[in-house]
């Protein structure tokens, strides 16, 4: 009989503990159900977007290899816009902004090296959209906006390509001194069998200085 009324007991403490904190439970049981669906269906979303990114890229760099400027344009515009937080919108925004800056079209070129450097999340691609930028802008005469792209924090594995451009924006503010020493620093940084150590040695050899 004991044993009887003891578990009546713990029934009613169950019923008690349900009357009192049912609903919460189901609630949580809801808001628990409702939020790892929502996990998987922004899971399957976020995989259907990068399939069709990577779909468009594809078109994209056909359009490139086969000198397509328009459809390069169209489609890099089409990948920025819809699939904006996917790693191909700035990858896509990089190969438009080189193929409108050989098609004459500086200020596309420049708009989309700009969004890179906005909205890229990946610091290599925004350290080399600043270089191209910075490149553009002193083949434009603006040897000042430059500077204040390459003065900018940046790795060191791209030191020596910015030390470089810097010298060539320094001497069309007619600086020769400190285009030498920025070129000087240039070839400290670059690696010993980079390509670009020999037009740097045939600037600062233009300017008197020494090379290394």
């Amino acid at each position: 009989m004991a044993y009887d009324l003891e578990e009546q007991e713990k029934l009613d403490a169950l019923k008690d503990a349900w009357n009192r904190y049912g609903n919460l439970v189901v609630g949580l049981l809801a808001i628990a159900i409702i939020a790892a669906a929502g996990m998987q269906w922004w899971n399957y979303h976020q995989r259907q977007k990068s399939a069709e990114a990577a779909s468009l890229f594809g078109t994209l760099e056909t359009a490139q290899q086969a000198n397509q400027p328009k459809l390069v344009k169209d489609t890099a515009a089409a990948l920025i816009d819809k699939y904006a937080s996917t790693a191909y919108a700035a990858r896509a925004a990089l190969i438009s902004a080189s193929s409108n800056s050989q098609a004459g079209d500086f200020k596309s070129a420049q708009a989309q090296l700009q969004w890179v450097l906005d909205h890229s999340d990946e610091n290599g691609l925004k350290q080399l959209a600043s270089l191209r930028l910075a490149a553009l802008l002193i083949d434009q005469k603006n040897p000042a906006a430059a500077i204040k792209l390459l003065d900018a924090p940046h790795d060191e594995a791209f030191a020596g390509r910015f030390a470089d451009l810097k010298g060539d924006a320094l001497m069309q503010q007619n600086q020769p001194a400190q285009a030498r020493a920025s070129y000087t620093i240039a070839l400290e940084k670059l690696d010993a069998q980079s390509p670009f150590r020999k037009y740097i040695e045939v600037k600062l050899d233009g300017l008197g200085g020494e090379t290394k």
